[in-house]
């Protein structure tokens, strides 16, 4: 909650990007004068070039790391099969 602001915001329900559906901007005083368009164009820029947030980008990495260990397990296990069958 926003309470007692005097300051010039700028709200954008199409940020371009996956992750965030809306996003709410306040300009710094020095730039509150510049046109609308210009500051709308520089905030959805700016959004559209957000990466993944870590939450998600650390759950990504958890199951890489859990399908490399799984098809490493099954490679080995082949492997030792294959050379014990072999001897």
């Amino acid at each position: 909650m926003i309470k007692g602001i005097n300051h010039t915001m700028i709200e954008l329900s199409e940020t371009g990007n996956e992750y965030y559906e809306r996003a709410l901007l306040i300009v710094k005083p020095e730039y509150a004068s510049v046109a609308r368009a210009v500051l709308e164009d520089e905030a959805k820029k700016m959004l559209s070039e957000l990466d993944v947030p870590s939450a998600i980008r650390a759950k990504r990495k958890k199951w890489k790391w859990i399908v490399c260990m799984i098809v490493s397990a099954v490679i080995g296990s082949f492997l030792t099969a294959l050379i014990c069958s072999l001897a």
